[in-house]
């Protein structure tokens, strides 16, 4: 474990300790993270103090820090046209906009009002074309909330990482 000298706070920032879930190896713990005075994070670490993971990480902790701080790591969305070779950056109000138009427009062309079963018509509202898969970073909280906007959505086909 690495020690960054996180109590030296008065010349070069902020200590903060941020509680966190890994929710396919189901553990949780306490990192103790430092951000300078423009809350840039320069340092990460396990909180020694915590009950559960007493300063250790697991493999998705210990390399949030490069993930975090990495040059290569985009911040703006990026946008490529069907047919160019290039990517552009776009505004985040375009860039949900555009996936909002296309879930839309996806939906309404595939939707599914009723299907017969023997000889009635049953009431389904769904579509069969788009699918909804959760990540391993998500809490419990936010996996049941992204799967109720999923069949809100009319989405049957809902899944998450942690059971492929």
């Amino acid at each position: 474990m690495c020690n960054w000298g996180l109590d030296d706070t008065a010349a070069h920032g902020y200590n903060v300790s941020v509680s966190y879930t890994d929710p396919p190896m189901e553990q949780s713990g306490m990192l103790r993270i430092k951000v300078d005075l423009e809350g840039k994070l320069i340092a990460m670490e396990g909180d020694y103090d915590h009950i559960v993971n007493r300063g250790s990480l697991c493999v998705k902790g210990i390399s949030m820090f490069a993930t975090h701080t990495s040059p290569n790591r985009l911040t703006t969305p990026r946008y490529r046209a069907p047919g160019s070779d290039h990517w552009e950056d776009i505004s985040w109000d375009d860039a949900i906009a555009r996936v909002a138009q296309k879930i839309r427009k996806t939906r309404d062309a595939t939707w599914i009002a009723t299907e017969k079963v023997g000889d009635k018509e049953v009431p389904v509202n769904r579509t069969d074309a788009i699918g909804f898969l959760g990540g391993a970073q998500n809490t419990n909280e936010e996996c049941y909330l992204f799967q109720k906007a999923a069949r809100l959505l009319g989405l049957p086909y809902v899944e998450h990482q942690a059971r492929l």
